[in-house]
């Protein structure tokens, strides 16, 4: 009776379509294909599991609505936007970028300054495809420039890419986002261009910057700013949870902590971010629900962009924390 390969790919996309598209019973598809109900049942799941069938959470506008409200009311932010979650992470920060780019293209107006930061989830924004608005406003490196092989995640590429979208200019800050040391950091900081540039940036109407977590494996120690040690040392020993637009520390209590990294970065302080009408910070990953709070605390974010996961893991944390 069941004349079917398993494996058929084709059979499970048909199945699928029918149960799902279709409206089919389990019944109906059995009879249709010549095989058991139960074998309709296994074919189903098998779809699931191997990506044919991707089952998404849609959330009803009521309820994103109620947890942004709660948001709101706990930590004086302007809105949250909130992503369904998705299982996969890069389809997950695909999804925050959406909100973010559609709200940033409800609020660009002429002769705005837009202060970017660095990071795949600030990338994410400017690679979303979709209509964007011409707007004759300017884009301006927040921070320095990185190089990190395969990923063009660094302020400078991301502000041209975003000033393309938009029909607008870009400014780059012609300094590395991180030196060795202090001395090298003053050096750069007295110069100039830099400064002005800088001075620019800080007078922005709008920030766009990521939320970083704290651990070995982090996007600064990827990039061999900070060792491993030094990144758990600022954790255990000063209670380090997060940054934020690249190197602003803060613990649970979004307190700003003054660790030795510090003095490595050359872009705008959680000070400087703080006299911003509006900062929008991007956080997507599962694992940010702690930098998420603690950013939320230090009273420097406006706008907050994640997954409706992470806020439900920060309210519930708030209850705790």
């Amino acid at each position: 009776m069941e004349q079917f390969d398993l494996q058929d790919s084709d059979l499970l996309t048909e199945i699928a379509v029918a149960y799902y598209e279709h409206e089919q019973t389990q019944e109906e598809i059995a009879k249709k294909f010549g095989i058991s109900r139960i074998k309709v049942g296994r074919l189903l799941k098998k779809a699931r599991a191997e990506g044919i069938v991707e089952i998404n959470v849609k959330y009803h506008p009521v309820f994103s609505s109620r947890i942004e409200q709660q948001l709101i009311q706990n930590f004086n932010i302007k809105r949250a936007l909130i992503a369904i979650d998705h299982q996969d992470e890069e389809e997950q920060r695909r999804q925050v970028a959406a909100l973010v780019t559609n709200y940033l293209s409800s609020v660009l107006k002429n002769n705005m300054t837009i202060a970017v930061g660095q990071g795949r989830n600030v990338a994410a924004v400017a690679n979303h495809i979709g209509i964007f608005p011409e707007r004759n406003c300017k884009f301006i490196c927040g921070i320095g420039g990185t190089h990190r092989v395969g990923e063009l995640i660094d302020a400078d590429h991301i502000s041209r890419h975003l000033a393309r979208k938009f029909s607008a200019t870009s400014e780059t800050l012609y300094a590395p986002a991180y030196v060795e040391n202090k001395e090298l950091k003053d050096a750069f900081m007295q110069n100039r261009v830099i400064k002005e540039t800088l001075d620019r940036a800080r007078k922005a109407d709008i920030a766009l910057v990521g939320l970083g977590d704290m651990n070995e494996n982090s996007y600064m120690v990827q990039l061999g700013w900070f060792t491993p040690q030094e990144i758990i040392s600022a954790s255990i020993h000063q209670g380090v949870i997060g940054e934020i637009a690249g190197y602003g520390f803060f613990n649970i209590q979004g307190k700003p902590v003054d660790t030795v990294m510090n003095d490595r970065v050359i872009g705008l302080s959680i000070e400087e971010l703080r006299s911003i009408p509006c900062v929008i910070a991007i956080a997507s990953e599962n694992t940010k629900a702690t930098a998420i709070l603690g950013a939320l605390r230090t009273g420097v974010v406006d706008i907050i962009a994640t997954s409706a996961s992470n806020v439900r893991t920060v309210l519930n944390l708030l209850q705790s924390k």
